[in-house]
């Protein structure tokens, strides 16, 4: 039984993230879990873009010349 508490207590982040990893691909939450990451990713892209639009113009003035 000491042996049970020990794993337990060194590995019960990893067993937890486990089961929490199962549950979501069970119930198929992944899919939305992705589409609000591309979401935040998203406004979060714009509001750069948005901020500091000279710096993005020039960069993809550059990009597109190197293509």
């Amino acid at each position: 039984m000491e042996g049970f508490k020990s794993f337990w207590s060194q590995y019960k982040g990893a067993i937890i993230g486990i089961l929490i990893a199962i549950l979501i691909l069970i119930t198929r939450l992944h899919d939305l879990i992705l589409a609000i990451v591309i979401i935040v990713l998203g406004a979060i892209v714009g509001n750069y873009v948005q901020q500091n639009k000279e710096e993005v113009k020039t960069k993809l003035k550059k990009f597109i010349d190197r293509m």
